[in-house]
Parts: C-alpha cells; structure tokens; sequence
C-alpha cells in the first residue's frame, strides 16, 4: 500500500513537526488549520527549525529548499480531498476529534487512512464514528517530532493488517522507529509516564519534599533528563490533566486518580510553559 500525498490537520507544535517530518520524507504535504495566525506560525516554526538542522549540518540547505516546498497550508479540509493519509492533530477532545474524523470520512477517497496523532484517546472510538473503521489507526508522534524517533503506532480492534503494516512502513521511511500497540487508555507511553508525573504532584502537594528536591532525585536517582514536574510543565499541565482523566475514567481505578493540586493549577490558569507559570515561573525567560 503506497501512501504519497499526506495531510495533517492541526498546526500546533505537533502538527507542524508531523507536516515538517513528512515534507522531509519526500511526501507533498497539506497542513489545515482554521486558524490562519496558526498556519502562519507554523510554517515560521518549520522554516526555524529546518535551518537549525541546516547549520548542525543534518540536512542540506537544497534538502530543507525542497522540504518546505512540499507543504501547502489552508484553512479548509477540502484541501486534503486527494491524500493518501490524513493525521488528525488537534488537541486532546474526543468531540473535536470525532468532528473532524466524520469530516474526512466523507471527504477522503475510500482507500485513505485515517491517523490520528493522539495520546489517549480510544482509536476504536473514532474509528466507530466513521464508515471505514478498518482504516483508522493511531500515529502518536513525541515532541519534538523532528528529534524524536518514536512513533506509536496503535491498532484499533478494527484496523487492518494491511493498514498497520503501511503506516509502520512509513514511520520506518521518516527514520522513525515505530512500535505497535493495542488500543487501551493512554497506550503504553502515557499509561506509565502520566501516573508518575502525577505521582509527584501528589509529593509536592502533601508535602514529602519541595519541587526541586523531587526533580533532583529523578534526574540525578533515575538518570531522567527532566525532573517530572518540569516535564508536566513542557507537556501543558492542562494536557497531562485530560490525559489522566482518560486513564481515570478509562480504567476506573483510584490509582489514575488527578492530584487536585494539578486540577487547581489548570483551573487558575497555570499551564506550564506555554502560559509562562506552571511549577516553575518561564515570564523571566520571556523577557530576556
């Protein structure tokens, strides 16, 4: 199953690095947005990060030319009526998702794939919104998808052989190393990663030990490179609450229980990085 023209819908941080990891992969690339300040920061973003790799001399300046001129950007998914493969990027909303899912259902060509770049959400669920079921499958990229070479690759109960064997070929040719999974609340990468970073919550708010002394012992204790509230605060805190609330409610155990002081922190605003104050305070970063 030969899979060429790609679309990506979402232009975030994670839609951008897909679009930009497939453009680099010689795919032509339609990246959808309806907001248009998005698309435009998107493509500044990839433009950015294509001539970093240029200057560590990863890629050629001729590589990174060809590169961003595979990507074409709209605001309309009709853009994306002739794509071979279509991932869904948007943020973590299973109404949002099963929206654009139906969307693309009825745009696409019978034989596309539907992905979608989730990190939680039941791709058996979105594939039941659709009338190609068996096409729909779960390509979870990490940030930053230009570095990071993993990619999920999760099966629904009916995705197809053929369909999975495609999209991990693929993720092969991007120079990814993926690796299947089957469809359970928050895979495996989430499932074992989120309860710890909220584990740590649960240090801070009752107490054990103050913030940097939990991320110290993860870093120097674990060899992690990211002490895990600092890591919460890279993901978005409100991200890591959505996400244990699908473990939460997925699995109705107390031991996927939020730690309320993470629920406080979403309610008041406290994002992580990308609002300037999670555990830590980024507003002086901005100023410098």
């Amino acid at each position: 199953m030969e899979i060429h023209q790609v679309g990506v819908v979402g232009a975030g941080t994670m839609g951008s690095g897909i679009a930009q990891a497939f453009a680099l992969g010689g795919h032509p690339v339609g990246l959808v947005d309806s907001d248009g300040s998005a698309l435009d920061r998107a493509m500044q973003g990839i433009t950015k990060s294509m001539d970093r790799l240029v200057r560590k001399e990863t890629i050629g300046s001729d590589v990174a030319h060809a590169a961003l001129g595979r990507i074409v950007t709209a605001r309309d998914l009709s853009r994306l009526h002739d794509c071979a493969l279509v991932v869904e990027a948007v943020f973590e909303n299973f109404a949002v998702k099963r929206q654009i899912f139906q969307e693309l259902d009825a745009l696409l060509p019978p034989a596309a794939i539907v992905a979608s770049n989730t990190s939680s959400i039941s791709i058996t669920a979105l594939a039941a919104t659709t009338g190609r079921p068996e096409r729909v499958v779960g390509m979870h990229f990490f940030n930053p998808v230009p570095m990071m070479k993993l990619v999920e690759i999760i099966r629904g109960e009916t995705t197809s052989d053929a369909v999975c064997a495609a999209v991990v070929g693929l993720a092969r040719s991007l120079g990814k190393t993926p690796v299947e999974v089957r469809d359970y609340p928050g895979f495996v990468s989430n499932r074992v990663l989120m309860p710890m970073l909220n584990e740590a919550m649960f240090c801070l708010q009752e107490g054990v030990a103050e913030r940097d002394a939990i991320d110290t012992v993860l870093k120097l204790g674990m060899a992690h490179p990211m002490g895990p509230l600092q890591l919460a605060d890279f993901i978005g805190l409100d991200v890591c609450l959505d996400i244990m609330n699908v473990l939460y409610e997925g699995f109705g155990d107390s031991k996927y229980r939020p730690c309320p002081l993470l629920k406080r922190m979403v309610a008041a605003g406290r994002l992580g990085k990308k609002s300037g104050r999670g555990f830590y305070d980024y507003t002086e970063q901005r100023t410098a």
